[in-house]
């Protein structure tokens, strides 16, 4: 079962950017494969801390083996969505399979306190089993949020792969002085191009026409910079958010 329903982000710049919302279809794909993971890593490491000692002839650790086995089936337990999605931009190994991840409402990645927010009430979203109260709550809200997700601020959005949006840098329109306007370019500017540039092959047509329109606009506004005659808006885009990015120069 996915969801149809698409995330509307309204950025400063007055420019909505349009995500599609994971649905429970590949969310369910996701935790199964991360419910997996996790049982296997527990089973693992408390079979490597009860036999460890013993083989390297340590008495004394065999002893604290039991302890500390439980120590890190409660670790494991309740830190390895929470871990992954702050280390992996709001993906797990089950989400990057499904092809999803989670941020904020905003659009922006989540940072620790949201994964830790949101996972933490992943045992109550587990409720009564198989997580029944989840499932129950994401088929209520039109963006398919748990009660974790609702506490965090967060949602699950679709990550599909994109082509490299690393291309040689190209000429800035002939403009003498460019990288020096280009310094007017804010770091929220820059995130406004970056996201429309991971995102467009996600967008209708028509859709990635008119927000690439806006955005070269803006950038245009800015710094008075525009895209050659036969230049494509999304190469133009591409070349701004390189020479932004290697540059690191933000007002």
């Amino acid at each position: 079962m996915e969801s149809d329903e698409r995330l509307r982000i309204d950025t400063p710049e007055q420019v909505a950017l349009e995500l599609p919302v994971a649905g429970v279809g590949s969310r369910f794909l996701a935790v199964s494969v991360d419910t997996v993971l996790q049982f296997a890593l527990t089973v693992m490491g408390v079979i490597a801390l009860r036999i460890a000692p013993v083989r390297v002839g340590l008495p004394i650790l065999a002893l604290a083996g039991p302890a500390t086995a439980i120590l890190f089936a409660f670790c494991v337990y309740w830190g390895y969505f929470a871990v992954f999605e702050i280390f992996w931009s709001g993906r797990t190994p089950g989400k990057r399979l499904a092809g999803i991840r989670v941020i904020k409402e905003s659009g922006r990645p989540i940072n620790a306190y949201e994964a830790i927010a949101r996972n933490v009430l992943r045992a109550i979203d587990f409720l009564p089993a198989m997580y029944g109260l989840g499932v129950v709550v994401m088929l209520l809200n039109r963006n398919s949020r748990r009660i974790g997700d609702y506490v965090a601020g967060t949602v699950v959005v679709h990550d599909r792969s994109t082509e490299d949006l690393r291309p040689g840098l190209t000429p800035l329109g002939g403009l003498a002085g460019g990288t020096e306007r280009l310094s007017r370019v804010t770091a929220d500017e820059l995130v406004l191009v970056e996201t429309y540039l991971h995102r467009r092959f996600e967008l209708e047509q028509s859709v990635r026409e008119q927000l690439a329109r806006q955005i070269v606009n803006r950038i245009a506004e800015k710094t008075g910079l525009r895209p050659n005659v036969s230049q494509p808006l999304d190469e133009f885009l591409e070349t701004i958010a390189r020479h932004v990015r290697d540059n690191a120069r933000f007002r």
